[in-house]
């Protein structure tokens, strides 16, 4: 018999079960597990499919815009439950099943560059489900499989957050669990600690519905009511955990304003589309500096403009220039502006931050380090523009940065990072030496979809993980102002001009997810996979006595 903490089939003790059910299938054993196999019977796996899909929907709907965030582990559980007692290719294939289910409708707002870029990637990011489904079929027959389950969602994020091309880790677990209990745990252990508690919740949610189907269909109670009753105090334990981290938001405070100069829709080229976008972002400083003339909102100490805002090079273009100076030289302060910059070789483009100061002009700047593959840069170039010709969109790949965006604004340092570069722990982590995080972003193509929301609670999660006040300026929305606990300061709306001005902490100390880094990630994915592999070193030498 496999080892376990739960019976996986009847017993001298227990009877056999009679009882039916719409979940029976999901935890009856096949011949093969009852022989010490992991297999199972055609119905059994017929069985799973539709749970699998169920699981995958689950998911989904935690994440936002929708953020109905408890069913993220309620989603894992389904996902766990219609494993066990699989084999492990079957678990594989149930795995992706379970990801298509899930990464289909959280990523609906890439089908904005078109249909079959959605379907390809969302179908190319549950593959990673795959491997995952293998494990955790293989995991339940360890004791403890809640916690070995758990440390293989970290292990599929780390691996889809790495690979290939420095991998997309969006919509992992923790981005669902912003605003919960399990928040806090990210000034911790970072986004991998909120993952794991998430998976783990699912995990025991799993094991205490076994049990209590256990106890029902084979009349021995006490047992497996006790292991309810232990599965509900360790979530219990998890949950109550996460409210008694203190998340410090004291600091000295300074004044900072973000502006959404927003972007036309209609009726323009592209030359045109370019200028009106930084004739916005322009034209809604001059407001700020008037507002604070008319002692309407105080004066800010820095300003951020977003991604793109100016995708004239104002290097070049002495226009560009001239419209970026006027509005800094009028609101007084260091204006941190998002600008497209080409290369001094004119092969490729810069995506920068530049410090702009109204005395002295353009100055430091940062320079995007994580471009889009198939979107900012285009690998295999030569061969899939003669495969595909949307690709001739991409004329010239965006260069590479080399160096965090640590800066001087004014009278803080800023960690900037660009756009999607937010779900990456080590872009933001390298930053977060700064007194205060800028997300500059340009949302404009993904806009009324569920990327921006998606992104802001990114945002608010890195927030309590480096205990830092987080600006996001977005050309048109959703622009933010974040507290270091997580709270929305401010919020846009999209495609509407809009100026947030707050005064915010900058904060110096360091979380203790930030002196760890990137080592509760490695531990607890290295510790599942090994189990992983003992149980399977298990199951093949069971198979062959």
């Amino acid at each position: 018999m496999a080892q376990d903490t739960l019976p996986e089939r009847p017993t001298a003790a227990e009877p056999p079960a009679r009882g039916r059910g719409p979940l029976a299938g999901l935890w009856r054993p096949g011949r093969a597990r009852r022989a010490g196999g992991t297999g199972g019977t055609r119905g059994a796996v017929r069985a799973r499919v539709p749970a699998m899909i169920v699981a995958g929907l689950l998911m989904w709907l935690a994440f936002p815009p929708l953020d109905l965030t408890p069913l993220a582990p309620a989603g894992v559980a389904v996902f766990t439950l219609a494993l066990r007692g699989v084999r492990a290719r079957t678990g594989a294939w149930l795995g992706f099943l379970g990801g298509a289910a899930f990464f289909l409708p959280v990523l609906t707002g890439i089908v904005k560059i078109g249909p079959d870029g959605w379907i390809l990637l969302s179908l190319v990011q549950a593959l990673y489900l795959a491997p995952l489904g293998a494990g955790i079929a293989l995991v339940h027959r360890l004791r403890a499989w809640p916690l070995w389950t758990a440390g293989l969602w970290v292990a599929e994020e780390l691996v889809r957050g790495h690979v290939p091309f420095g991998g997309f880790p969006w919509a992992r677990l923790a981005f669902s669990q912003t605003s919960t209990p399990l928040t806090p745990y990210a000034s911790l252990g970072g986004a991998p600690l909120v993952t794991f508690l998430t998976a783990l919740l699912g995990g025991l949610l799993a094991y205490a519905a076994l049990a209590a189907w256990n106890a029902r269909a084979t009349g021995a109670r006490r047992p497996h009511l006790a292991r309810v009753a232990a599965a509900a105090a360790g979530g219990a334990l998890v949950v109550g955990g996460g409210l008694l981290i203190p998340v410090p938001t004291d600091g000295r405070t300074v004044t900072v304003a973000v502006i959404q100069g927003n972007v036309p829709r209609l009726g323009l080229d592209f030359l045109g589309q370019r200028k009106a976008v930084l004739d916005n972002h322009a034209r809604r400083t001059h407001e700020l500096a008037a507002q604070v003339r008319a002692g309407k909102v105080p004066r800010p100490e820095l300003v951020v403009w977003p991604e793109n805002a100016s995708d004239l090079d104002p290097y070049t273009e002495p226009d560009a220039r001239r419209t970026i100076d006027d509005a800094v030289r009028d609101v007084g302060v260091p204006v941190l502006v998002g600008a497209l910059v080409d290369t001094p070789d004119g092969t490729k483009v810069e995506n920068r931050g530049i410090v702009w100061d109204p005395r002295t002009g353009p100055g430091d700047y940062y320079v995007k380090r994580h471009p889009v593959p198939f979107g900012e840069y285009l690998p295999f170039r030569d061969v899939l523009t003669k495969l595909i010709t949307r690709f001739e969109r991409i004329p010239r790949d965006f260069a590479k940065g080399t160096r965090s965006g640590v800066m001087r604004l004014g009278p803080v340092t800023v960690g900037d990072v660009i756009c999607f570069e937010v779900a990456y722990d080590k872009e933001v982590r390298d930053v977060a030496g700064g007194n205060i995080l800028v997300v500059q972003t340009n949302n404009a193509t993904w806009g009324k979809t569920s990327l921006p929301p998606q992104q802001i609670a990114m945002s608010r999660l890195r927030a309590v993980e480096h205990g830092r006040t987080i600006l996001v300026a977005a050309t048109s929305g959703v622009s933010a102002i974040v507290a270091p606990d997580g709270r929305m300061i401010a919020r846009s709306r999209e495609f509407v001009p809009d100026i947030q001005v707050a005064r915010v902490p900058a904060r110096t100390s360091r979380t203790l997810a930030d002196r760890l880094g990137a080592k509760p990630e490695w531990t607890l994915a290295a510790l599942a996979v090994l189990a992983a592999g003992v149980a399977g070193f298990s199951s093949r030498k069971n198979e062959g006595n």
